[in-house]
């Protein structure tokens, strides 16, 4: 939910269906305060419809941070409505008045730490270990579901009236893990929770060093560290070892110290009895309750007891006078294994249930005492369910008022630490804002990066498509105006001509011979005419017979020439198609090579562009997470010189209340040094007159006088000693107790400014040692992020090497497709020419007797008179690269042997192997 909410708006479905609409405190009776804190205050109370007791924790929402406060609140609802487990506390419900939310949920009686503070002594092991197992099963519970409790200690394990542990207090926890705030009570935090920021996110595992942090605060009563300053606690916990529990070591010198205090309480008491004994008689029986809570006031007893595994059979006076006895309704069972006096309890872990003490320790200051002899288990169940709705609790009336109390006074320190927390979460909150900033930044960017590539390659697509539909245009349009009729028609044409011209020729020699005949004839008079005739008929049908030779000669030689001719045309047309084709294939492949090499150069750039932005990111991040470091430190180096001059300041409040009092305390020695010397004076006075009467006795009645002068000067001298003793004493007694409280309050200076100095050395050495890990943490983010990049280039220079080799496979085998096809046309052309009886030789080129027949070549460039032009084979050609190509290729197509001639089948042939041969030996030599 967004913080820029209002607090207590109830317009979002999700956040009104955490609460119930209905009037607490028409719901919820006989509320009665039993805790106080930081979050608000704790209630007994009374559910009117169904007459159960509930606890009720009062939440307010108004006055500084309220936001945040409604935020906490709903994070909390919705953590404890996903509880469904023994160990954890039972949610009820939740309500809304008057800004003030009302967490109901189930009640107990107080917990752990209530224990320590009524029993004014450490748990038994046994106790301890009953109290963590019942945690350690409420804990497993929560991080089996991802998520972490972050506040784990003894004021935060309650205990029901059944004797149920119960993990409370999660105000603190989080919903998902890992996690990264700066949140929990400081003693108890782990270092992963103190460092979070700088070093990371943690785990579950933050819990279980607060439960063992719990287990010493059990054993001891109180933390590690307790005595130290809060923030200086948490400079400690981060950069030194783990506590342990230094139980053994301390035995011998607690034990000493019991002994020590057991004989001064014995003389104590036999002083105080023949003190009795002298002035009022006898003294009644009750040295032992006196001695019992003598020890109990000084912990010795309860210390030693602690030390050891077995019952304790005393009781703290203090429990005794408050509200701990609980309703008469408890016995002893014989089957128990230990039984514990009043004001104890007995546990068993392998239950984690704390036994009911066989005593009351429930106090219901409604209901009379009872004194019942040892009910029945059923009979115990019946008194539960039949007073449970009364007030019943461990909590001491004397701890709910000192929270009260300071909570009402306030604290600077736990202001302090407050502002801390708060300065921490912000700076927290300001870090992961700037990097959601910037993932949204790097997500836009890359997004406009796909874009531009999509739109580059739909735009080569585009071009691809145009380009072979031209192609495929220009195929068709060679296709259509192929002219082999028209060349056909030209040749017969001519041949015609040809034809008409040898008939032409034939008459004209036919009439030349005929007259010429004739001549003969009328020269040779003797020969008779008959004979003539017949000679000549026989010379004109010879003639006749050789011109019909000659013109049939001439027709199969046209019809030879028109033939080949034609196949030689259309094995010219065949291989000026496959020309047009290798010509197309070409601009095809180096319209392709052209796009893959701008891809390839975009895809650097927005390589060198993502970097530069990653890199630009990285620094913003680490700029922004070092001044937040350096805020913090400042922070804390203020808060303890705050700290330090607070301390001194309250030093001096005190040594000025000690120099104010030290008259009444001079006086009161004043007066008992005159009482001295009045005591003195009147002893003197005594002895002086015995020695008086004695002299007077044995001296003459005429020696009197000057005995009595003498006497009389004696004891103004004496008197006047005294005197000079007395005022010597008082002056000796106010020097001395001046001096005294100098040095003492000198020396409690002394001590102070070395604690606050050695909290200081200590507060720099802990942000020495962040400063260092920030440093570091920045170098190896900068290592990482140059790495990444690295990677990101070679496998990008792979991707673009591999889609390199793959566009020149694919070139090398359209090449080869095609060269093959056309020789294979080429071959299936000349084997149809050898079928039809016609040679390659013939195919490739004109003999030269056929021009001397008659028959010129026409050529290629001639008007409408002669052949059509036609796209003929080119004497070389090269398949090149179009964008990139420093070594030009060699020619892959050897030279025609003649000039109206095309390729042969061999020559086809050879020309694809050096293609080949030429495009496998430049593959590598080109650049991407």
């Amino acid at each position: 939910m967004p913080s820029s909410v209002r607090a207590g708006n109830l317009k979002d479905p999700d956040v009104a269906e955490l609460f119930y609409r209905d009037d607490p405190e028409k719901l919820f009776a006989d509320l009665r305060e039993i805790g106080h804190g930081s979050f608000g205050a704790v209630y007994f109370a009374r559910d009117v419809r169904n007459n159960e007791v509930v606890a009720i924790k009062k939440m307010s929402y108004t006055g500084k941070q309220s936001n945040e406060k409604w935020q906490d609140i709903i994070k909390e609802v919705k953590f404890l409505q996903k509880l469904r487990h023994p160990n954890t506390i039972e949610y009820r419900g939740c309500y809304l008045r008057e800004h003030t939310a009302w967490l109901v949920m189930e009640y107990c009686l107080g917990s752990a730490s209530d224990l320590l503070e009524v029993h004014k002594k450490p748990l038994q092991e046994v106790e301890i270990a009953a109290i963590t197992h019942g945690a350690l099963l409420g804990l497993a519970y929560l991080h089996s579901h991802n998520m972490i409790h972050r506040d784990v200690k003894a004021g935060n394990i309650l205990l029901t009236e059944p004797g149920q542990v119960k993990l409370g207090d999660f105000g603190s926890a989080s919903i998902v893990a890992p996690a990264n705030s700066f949140v929990g009570t400081p003693y108890w935090m782990a270092p992963e929770v103190i460092l979070a920021m700088d070093e990371g996110q943690y785990d579950g595992k933050v819990d279980v060093w607060s439960l063992g942090i719990t287990c010493i605060e059990l054993a001891e009563r109180k933390p590690p560290l307790f005595n130290m300053n809060a923030m200086s606690a948490l400079y400690h916990i981060a950069q030194n070892e783990s506590p342990i529990l230094p139980l053994f070591p301390s035995f011998p010198s607690r034990t000493k110290d019991a002994v020590r205090e057991l004989d001064n309480l014995q003389y104590r008491k036999m002083k105080k009895i023949l003190f009795h004994e002298a002035h009022n008689g006898p003294t009644p029986e009750g040295g032992e309750e006196e001695e019992v809570g003598y020890l109990l006031r000084t912990g010795t007893v309860g210390s030693m007891e602690s030390s050891q595994s077995v019952p304790s059979m005393s009781i703290s006076a203090s429990s005794q006078s408050s509200s701990v006895n609980s309703l008469a309704d408890g016995s002893d069972d014989s089957n128990e294994m230990a039984m514990m006096t009043e004001g104890e309890h007995t546990v068993t872990s392998n239950s984690s249930i704390i036994h009911r003490p066989t005593d009351n320790i429930y106090d219901d200051p409604y209901q009379p005492e009872i004194d019942q002899q040892q009910p029945s288990s059923a009979a115990r169940r019946r008194a539960y369910y039949r007073n449970r709705d009364h007030f019943a609790t461990i909590r001491t009336a004397s701890l709910v008022t000192r929270q009260i109390q300071e909570h009402e006074q306030g604290s600077a320190l736990r202001e302090q630490m407050s502002g801390y927390k708060r300065m921490r979460r912000q700076h927290q909150k300001q870090l992961m804002g700037l990097e959601n900033k910037l993932k949204a930044e790097m997500d836009e960017h890359q997004l406009r990066l796909d874009k531009e590539l999509e739109n580059q390659r739909n735009s080569f697509g585009g071009e691809g498509d145009k380009l072979g539909k031209k192609h495929q245009a220009i195929l068709e349009k060679e296709a259509a105006i192929a002219e082999e009729k028209k060349f056909q028609q030209h040749i017969l044409s001519q041949q015609k001509k040809e034809l008409t011209s040898l008939l032409e020729s034939q008459k004209r020699q036919y009439r030349q011979r005929k007259d010429q005949l004739k001549e003969e004839l009328n020269e040779n008079q003797s020969t008779p005419k008959r004979e003539k005739q017949e000679w000549l008929v026989r010379q004109k049908e010879c003639l006749q017979q050789l011109q019909a030779e000659e013109e049939a000669g001439l027709l199969r030689r046209q019809r030879q020439y028109y033939e080949l001719q034609c196949r030689q045309y259309k094995r010219k047309m065949l291989l000026a198609r496959h020309n047009l084709e290798q010509d197309l294939l070409r601009e095809d492949l180096n319209k392709k090579q052209t796009q893959r090499d701008l891809e390839c150069a975009m895809l650097l750039r927005h390589h060198e562009s993502t970097q530069e932005l990653e890199f630009r990111q990285l620094g913003a991040v680490q700029r922004t997470r070092a001044d937040l470091i350096r805020t913090q430190h400042q922070t804390e180096l203020t808060n303890q010189m705050e700290y330090n001059k607070r301390r001194e300041q309250e030093l001096r409040q005190k040594h000025t209340v000690e120099v104010r009092q030290q008259p009444k305390s001079l006086k009161s020695k004043e007066l008992q040094i005159k009482r001295q010397f009045q005591d003195t004076c009147k002893i003197q006075t005594r002895q002086y007159k015995a020695l008086r009467n004695h002299l007077l006795e044995s001296t003459p009645k005429a020696d009197h006088k000057a005995v009595l002068k003498r006497l009389k000067e004696e004891q103004t001298r004496k008197l006047a000693i005294l005197a000079e003793q007395y005022d010597h004493s008082i002056n000796d007694m106010l020097s001395t107790q001046a001096l005294r409280l100098d040095e003492t309050q000198e020396a409690e200076y002394q001590v102070l400014r070395m604690q606050l100095q050695q909290e200081l050395e200590l507060l720099n050495a802990y942000q020495s040692k962040i400063k260092i890990h920030t440093d570091s943490q920045h170098e190896r983010e900068a290592n990482d992020l140059e790495q990444r990049v690295s990677i990101r280039r070679a496998l990008l220079e792979q991707r673009i090497e591999e889609e390199m080799l793959s566009l020149q496979n694919e070139r090398s085998e359209r090449i080869r497709t095609l060269l093959e096809r056309q020789a294979r046309e080429i071959e299936a052309f000349d084997s149809e020419s050898m079928r039809l009886g016609f040679s390659n030789m013939a195919l490739t080129g004109i003999p030269a007797e056929a021009f001397n027949q008659g028959y010129p070549n026409p050529s290629p460039s001639s008007g409408p008179g002669g052949w059509p032009s036609r796209p003929v084979p080119r004497s070389g050609s090269h398949w090149s690269h179009g964008v990139q190509n420093s070594v030009a290729p060699p020619s892959w197509r050897s030279q025609n042997s003649c000039s109206g001639g095309g390729f042969s089948r061999a020559e086809s042939i050879t020309s694809g192997l050096f293609l080949l041969e030429e495009v496998l030996s430049h593959k590598f030599r080109e650049g991407v």
